[in-house]
């Protein structure tokens, strides 16, 4: 925390605050996968810990939790500077106490990185693109056989 890293790749936490659209997540995922370990997540404000008074948006994610792993969230919209220095406090004394048996970076199987979101009508997980193409099948399979417009030669 006390200097400044232009590449993802050399830094070690994160901080995200502010509104977080549907159109940035996959960035973020990105830059998270980047990152070498040990790495760290910051939620500062209400906004990036649950979407704040945008939540109900078309455009805003819920809460950045949903897909990467957040370690400290700070409150407030906006947080106040104390805040933010419990915040980097709370940060520093969990990394204090971490050891190395648990840490997930010296495990030995490497973490495998985060699935990027596929932004389209919604954001798609790609970690459930079997449950969607199940979901969406059913449907269609149904309806095909209400109206009696089942084509043997091709499946849904």
């Amino acid at each position: 925390m006390e200097v400044m890293r232009p590449s993802p790749r050399q830094a070690d936490m994160m901080i995200i605050s502010g509104t977080v659209t549907k159109k940035m997540i996959p960035q973020l995922v990105r830059l998270y996968n980047q990152m070498a370990e040990p790495k760290y997540v910051v939620a500062m404000g209400a906004c990036a810990s649950g979407g704040g008074p945008f939540k109900e948006g078309y455009n805003v994610v819920s809460g950045v939790d949903k897909y990467m792993p957040v370690d400290v969230y700070i409150p407030g919209c906006p947080p106040t500077p104390q805040a933010l220095m419990n915040g980097l406090i709370a940060l520093q004394k969990k990394i204090d106490t971490e050891s190395l048996k648990e840490v997930r970076w010296y495990q030995k199987d490497q973490p495998a990185e985060l699935p990027v979101p596929v932004l389209g009508p919604d954001l798609m997980d790609p970690a459930k693109y079997a449950l969607i193409k199940q979901a969406t099948k059913k449907p269609a399979e149904d309806a095909a056989q209400e109206t009696g417009q089942v084509d043997e030669g091709v499946k849904l």
